[in-house]
Order: structure tokens, then C-alpha cells, then sequence
């Protein structure tokens, strides 16, 4: 068995790493933002506040769980705000049309994984870089969204459908009971099966992944399309929850998801990071914008902030690869 063989051969990654140090760190940073928060404004300790809280970091969560899955393999997928414009309103056409919220749900799902598995086939199949496949299909994706919505608005679904984004089960929103399922999944697929391991080993060294006997392309593709995939689900609960869709209903969605990624530890190198992380990175993320409209500080430094937050995420990530080398 050659050196490369053998680094591909990577042990099943235990959550007591250095993954999980990482992880525990920005746990204590969330910790310290919620101190900060609950100093600074009466109203971020309220019950409701903190539902808010948890209901928004899931909307991100969902997004970014599955492009965490993409990122690992050092890809990246800029289409998933599109991907979740475009499912919501062939989800929410199916629904008018129908009278079936479950055969909507199913439509978006699918639209979700298509779009996915599309991106995953220029990647392999056509051996196009993710970055510029997956910001060409965001422009194909919205041309076809605005295409098909001609400028108009889906609304009023049933209230059974509603209750998905918008509604409680024992005092909390159902989004959350969903986060913490789709959370535990994404965990135990990625650190406790063979496939997840592949996809680390993948976006540690490719070549030597692909010398090890590990099927790359294929791995890939199932990648892109849970990526894709978990798109479509976002686009179900944004539904639910907005009780509406239009065109532009996934342009502010991207960058958040991203950032995520990025604060939960994730490295855009590949192979290091955890869903967990991403969780914490979604609510990181969530705890500093909700901090900001609490304090009355202008929406339009939103995006800065944000900004700032993924640069920073980048660069501790590329000072802590130097160290380890």
C-alpha cells in the first residue's frame, strides 16, 4: 500500500477532535454574545425573543447543513438562495393547483435535488470548478424564477400547510423540532458512516481519495445533491412561513448560509469542519443580527456586518491551516 493510499485511509472521525474543540470555542463565543445581549437589551432574554432566535437560526441552518456537506469537499454552491426561490414558487404553484400541500412539498424537494444534482454533474461529469458552475446556475436559476413568476405573487395556502414555518408544538416552533432532527442526521452521516468519511478524505486530498478506491465523482454528486436538496426543504418552510412567494424570495439568502459554514469552523480547504459547528455558525450568525435590531442599529449595516463576520471566519481559518502545517 503506497503513502498516498494510506493518508486517504482516514479513521472514523470522533466528535472528541479537534473538531470538536473547534466547535466547543464558538459554543463559548455564542455564550458570550448572549451575556453581551442580555446586558444591553431587557427584551433579548423574553420568551419570545429567544423562539425568534431559535426559529430564524433553523431557516439558516436548513440552507447551510447541506452546503456544509459541499464545502467539506473544498466546493462550493453560490446556488442555493436562487435553488430555494425557484422550488418555493413551483412548490407553491403545485399546492394552488393541486389543493395538496404533500404533493407541493414533494415537487419542492424534488426541484431542490434536480437543481443539486445538475450542479454536481458539471462538477464531475464536465469538470467545471464548483465556484463558477454553481454562480452560473444561479443566474439560470433566476432567470427561469423570474420567467415563470411573470412578475407575480403566490399567496394564501392552506392553513395545515402553514402551521410547517409558522406554527408551535409544546410551546416551540416546529421549525426548530426540525432542525434538531435534520441536526442529528447531518451529524451522524457525517461522522459516523463510511460515506461521511469519504467526503473528508475527499476534501483533504482528492487524488489520494481517489487512489484509495474511493468513488469521487459519485460522492460528489450525492454532495451537490443534498445540498440541493436541503435547498428545497428551506424552500418549504420559507413558504410556510411567509405564507407568499415570489421571484426575489432567495436573493438575501446565500451569504447567510455561507457565513455559517464558515463561523461553525468549517475550512473552505475542505476536510475539516463539523454540521454541529454549522448549527452553532447559524446561530452565531442569528444571535448578532437579532442583537442588532434590538439595539436599533439600521438594517443597512446588516450586510456589513455579515461581511466582516465571513472575512474574519476566512482568515482565522487560513492562520490556524499555517500553524498545523
Amino acid at each position: 500500500m503506497t503513502d498516498i493510499t494510506k493518508d486517504a485511509m482516514m479513521p472514523p472521525r470522533s466528535f472528541l477532535s479537534q473538531d470538536a474543540i473547534q466547535v466547543f470555542y464558538r459554543l463559548l463565543a455564542a455564550l458570550l454574545i448572549c451575556a453581551v445581549l442580555a446586558v444591553l437589551s431587557d427584551s433579548f432574554l423574553s420568551l419570545g425573543n429567544i423562539l425568534n432566535v431559535l426559529r430564524q437560526a433553523s431557516l439558516t441552518f436548513f440552507i447551510a447543513s447541506g452546503l456544509t456537506l459541499v464545502v467539506l469537499t473544498a466546493g462550493l454552491d453560490l446556488s442555493v438562495g436562487a435553488n430555494v426561490a425557484l422550488s418555493a414558487c413551483i412548490a407553491g404553484t403545485v399546492i394552488h393547483k393541486t389543493g395538496s400541500p404533500a404533493l407541493g412539498i414533494l415537487t419542492g424537494l424534488a426541484c431542490g435535488g434536480l437543481v443539486g444534482l445538475l450542479n454536481g454533474i458539471m462538477v464531475t461529469a464536465l469538470r467545471i470548478p464548483s465556484f463558477i458552475a454553481t454562480y452560473g446556475m444561479l443566474w439560470v436559476l433566476n432567470g427561469l424564477t423570474y420567467w415563470y413568476m411573470a412578475g407575480e405573487t403566490l399567496h394564501g395556502f392552506p392553513a395545515g400547510f402553514r402551521q410547517i414555518g409558522s406554527g408551535y408544538l409544546f410551546g416551540l416552533p416546529i421549525p426548530v423540532y426540525l432542525l434538531l432532527v435534520f441536526l442529528g442526521i447531518g451529524t451522524f452521516f457525517a461522522q459516523r458512516t463510511i460515506w461521511g468519511q469519504e467526503i473528508y478524505a475527499i476534501g483533504a486530498n482528492p487524488v489520494a481519495a481517489r487512489l484509495s478506491g474511493i468513488p469521487v465523482a459519485r460522492r460528489l454528486l450525492l454532495v451537490y445533491a443534498v445540498s440541493g436538496t436541503m435547498a428545497g426543504l428551506a424552500s418549504i418552510i420559507f413558504l410556510s412561513r411567509l405564507n407568499s412567494a415570489e421571484a426575489d424570495i432567495g436573493e438575501s439568502l446565500t451569504l447567510p448560509a455561507i457565513a455559517a459554514v464558515l463561523i461553525g469552523g468549517t475550512s473552505l480547504f475542505g476536510g475539516v469542519g463539523t454540521v454541529f459547528g454549522t448549527f452553532i455558525g447559524a446561530l452565531i450568525l442569528t444571535l448578532v443580527l437579532n442583537g442588532m435590531n434590538l439595539l436599533s442599529v439600521s438594517a443597512n449595516w446588516q450586510p456589513l456586518v455579515t461581511g466582516i463576520i465571513v472575512i474574519l471566519a476566512v482568515w482565522l481559518d487560513m492562520k490556524t491551516r499555517r500553524r498545523a502545517q
